[in-house]
């Protein structure tokens, strides 16, 4: 490891350190239209259930022919609902397979078992499928590019809120920022045996890769498997992206982020031209300490 590395893995825990000392609590309304790199989304429906009572939202389990993801977001295009899930949970080769345009994946089509869910949803996007149909060649996008869409039961949608557990939002789709950004997290591992209060996390952002379709970033307890696709927003509440894999480089105990705002723009070019992100009913509180209490 590198002095320079080194230094700023202490001065990301020490930054992780003083967010539980004195954490900064700050409350970001939530319009209906919120940009999303320069393409307004709206939340629709007026009647999402309430933020309280959802059985679906953000963080749910998801299960692919056995294999447990945690959910990130909630989409909309026309009248269908999604919840979203890292494209490498429906993946048929082992764990080191991370590379969309050469890995296998189950095909469209594929149900998808959601917690809170009456029945199975149905696996309606997936980005490594896509990349393969279209005979993607850019390095980047096929190394990072980590995004599958499970679409909703109709029966199922009146059980669906948007917001983060604990910390709410998201207020959009932003960017990463720069190293030492502020970042948070809600993973749902069925290794954390059902304890909901080691789901939020916050965290910093160690750098930026792949021409930006990636983020390094450090949490005070970090992503495990089961965690995947979970989402990640910036100290705005806004959505920047998906938990893709588990770091032993550059620093071990990071994760890897795929960038949501390139991945959604790559569904939309893909066959979902319409596809937007749900913002959350619930004003984003980037105070770890209360979201913590409430999860």
């Amino acid at each position: 490891m590198t002095h320079r590395k080194l230094a700023i893995l202490v001065a990301s825990m020490a930054l992780l350190s003083s967010a539980l000392v004195a954490p900064v609590a700050g409350a970001v309304g939530i319009s209906q239209a919120v940009a999303v790199k320069g393409k307004k989304v709206r939340a629709i429906r007026a009647d999402w259930a309430p933020a309280a009572t959802a059985t679906i939202h953000p963080g749910v389990q998801v299960f692919t022919e056995g294999a447990q993801c945690t959910s990130n977001f909630v989409f909309e295009e026309g009248e269908a609902v999604y919840l979203g899930q890292a494209a490498h949970c429906s993946g048929t080769g082992g764990q080191t397979e991370t590379n969309g345009c050469t890995s296998g994946s189950y095909p469209i089509g594929t149900p998808v078992e959601v917690t809170g869910a009456s029945k199975p949803g149905t696996l309606a996007y997936n980005s490594w499928l896509a990349m393969q149909a279209s005979h993607e060649s850019n390095a980047a996008t096929c190394e990072y590019n980590d995004l599958a869409l499970i679409r909703l039961d109709p029966a199922d949608i009146g059980s669906v809120n948007p917001s983060v557990p604990g910390f709410g939002g998201p207020t959009g789709v932003g960017e990463a920022g720069g190293q030492g950004s502020t970042v948070y997290s809600y993973g749902n591992s069925e290794l954390r045996g059902g304890v909901t209060k080691l789901s939020p996390k916050q965290g910093v952002l160690i750098e930026n890769e792949g021409e930006g379709w990636s983020h390094i970033v450090v949490t005070l307890s970090p992503g495990i498997p089961g965690d995947s696709g979970s989402g990640f927003m910036n100290e705005a509440g806004q959505a920047i992206g998906i938990l893709s894999t588990l770091q032993i480089a550059p620093l071990a105990g990071t994760n890897g982020v795929g960038d949501i705002g390139r991945e959604i723009a790559y569904a939309r070019a893909h066959g979902f031209p319409n596809l937007q992100l749900v913002p959350g009913t619930e004003p984003f509180n980037g105070n770890l300490l209360e979201a913590i209490a409430a999860a």
